[in-house]
């Protein structure tokens, strides 16, 4: 390849665009485009991953957010660094009063291998198990083996481990303080190092092989979803890999223009964390700032019965619950019980718009455009708040 042309370096890319095939309207322009979109978007995130950071000198990089939207919880902040198996890190900071603070490591991640049965040797730690001192500060380190001696906070990872992943889980978007952390490696390392011609050419190339390997992982989910229940049928699940507290329940929802979803499941007893979203047929989340797409244990309003019941709408229901499908007619949800001491399965029904009060208890509050308005106010405030990258 020539040194003075960029683009041979980004060939692969059209890989993006060849998972059209995998997406459920291949011919439809406003599909293509939303790929076209996804796949700048995940080339943008890849910079993070490969240029950022390396094992030897930790820092962390946005993973999903608002912007990188290839699939976050809309209640997570989420970093990533490089790590190593065979090197011990130190990760310290403050806890902050977020809902839960969760620390995953694995080999390799989604989007950074062809293969994704690569992915694995996944450890998981949450604040649960960690020394927190009266003012909020820990320390945790990380390592193959517990350093001799160490009586403190440690967690293991895998000899392989390439990766480390953090969560920092919010109810109340607009209290909660986000944990402020630092990662550092403690083993002897010189000082990090300019990257060579070659090593920047293929880091290059990486990032142009980034997107597709994303889509593929990621559209297999929801397809196998669609494939298995069909649409608004709730499958549980999970996942391998995931937070191994959490059971999913994923679905993927189709309804037209003059009709409704309306959501209904029983809570559980305990219920630490749960929450739902929606996403869009390409496996991004839906605009979560300024659309009300997911709900979660704080912001929903549960029924005088004691039922949860949502209601998917192309335009504003006036009930409680409301998740707005920003224009889309057809995606995906996802739900979470997290440390829950019973996993039910929501149902959905499909109903005529006009006829949804019908559908719903009698004493379903009527919620006016000046609070649906009050509601999202607060909802960007309180996102907007929250470190996101």
């Amino acid at each position: 390849m020539s040194q003075t042309d960029i683009l041979p370096y980004l060939a692969d890319l059209e890989g993006a665009m060849a998972e059209l095939a995998n997406c459920w309207r291949p011919d439809d322009p406003t599909y293509q485009a939303d790929v076209r979109r996804q796949a700048m978007m995940s080339l943008s995130y890849s910079y993070f991953a490969y240029f950022h950071a390396d094992a030897d000198h930790p820092d962390w990089a946005p993973l999903w957010n608002p912007v990188f939207t290839l699939q976050p919880n809309p209640d997570d902040i989420y970093l990533y660094s490089p790590i190593r198996g065979d090197r011990q890190y130190r990760v310290s900071g403050s806890r902050g009063t977020c809902r839960i603070l969760s620390f995953t490591t694995q080999r390799f991640m989604s989007g950074m291998v062809d293969d994704i049965s690569q992915i694995g040797g996944h450890n998981e730690i949450d604040d649960a198990d960690i020394d927190i001192d009266v003012a909020g500060n820990f320390e945790l380190i990380f390592s193959a083996r517990r350093p001799e001696g160490w009586t403190g906070n440690w967690a293991p990872i895998d000899p392989e481990a390439t990766g480390m992943m953090v969560r920092f889980r919010s109810y109340d978007w607009a209290n909660e303080v986000d944990p402020v952390i630092a990662i550092e490696c403690l083993d002897p390392v010189g000082p990090k190092p300019r990257l060579t011609p070659d090593e920047i050419d293929a880091r290059i190339v990486e990032m142009a092989k980034f997107p597709a390997r994303k889509t593929r992982s990621y559209y297999r989910l929801q397809n196998g979803v669609k494939d298995r229940v069909g649409f608004n049928r709730f499958e549980p699940t999970r996942m391998k890999g995931a937070l191994a507290k959490q059971v999913y329940w994923p679905a993927v929802f189709q309804f037209d223009a003059d009709e409704a979803l309306i959501i209904e499941t029983d809570l559980p007893a305990h219920r630490p964390y749960w929450n739902i979203q929606l996403n869009d047929p390409l496996f991004s989340a839906l605009e979560y700032v300024y659309r009300l797409s997911s709900l979660n244990g704080h912001s929903a309003r549960i029924s005088s019965d004691g039922r949860f019941r949502a209601v998917i709408a192309l335009e504003d229901p006036g009930v409680p619950n409301w998740l707005d499908p920003a224009g889309y007619s057809e995606g995906g949800i996802y739900g979470r019980w997290f440390d829950c001491d019973s996993a039910p399965t929501p149902v959905i029904k499909r109903v005529k718009l006009r006829e949804l009060r019908d559908h719903l208890p009698d004493d379903t509050p009527v919620v006016t455009a000046e609070e649906r308005a009050e509601e999202l106010r607060q909802r960007v405030r309180a996102c907007q708040r929250r470190r996101r990258w």
